[in-house]
């Protein structure tokens, strides 16, 4: 699972940059999905190199990923609307905060798995 939170904070630190260059730079809150990253790439880290705060570094990226989520899913919400020929009025941003919540969403899911199947493991 440490694996997969440093994965996902490269993709978040990559879709940020995108995002910010993709808008001339113009606006600062691109960098949301970067800064996310970073702290994803922290916890990782974190869960890899220490066995005492694993799980507790595992259940603050899940939380951070829950955060992400509600913080972006608004994005998700614009793209589908647009698609019923709504215009989007920022698309880099619409774009950026969807791609945000689809990964947010399935970084959430995997990591529910992971500790019911950590659970399991203890119990049997």
């Amino acid at each position: 699972m440490s694996n997969l939170t440093i994965g996902l904070g490269g993709i978040c630190i990559a879709l940020g940059l995108i995002a910010f260059f993709g808008t001339g730079a113009a606006s600062f809150t691109a960098l949301i999905p970067a800064i996310l990253g970073v702290v994803f790439i922290i916890l990782g880290v974190i869960a890899r190199n220490s066995v005492e705060a694993r799980k507790q570094s595992m259940h603050g990226a899940a939380v951070l990923a829950l955060i992400g989520i509600f913080g972006s899913f608004s994005g998700l919400v614009d793209v589908i609307m647009s698609f019923g020929g709504e215009p989007l009025i920022r698309p880099i941003a619409a774009y950026s905060r969807a791609i945000l919540s689809v990964l947010l969403i399935g970084y959430l899911i995997a990591a529910v798995k992971s500790f019911i199947d950590a659970r399991r493991q203890q119990q049997g």
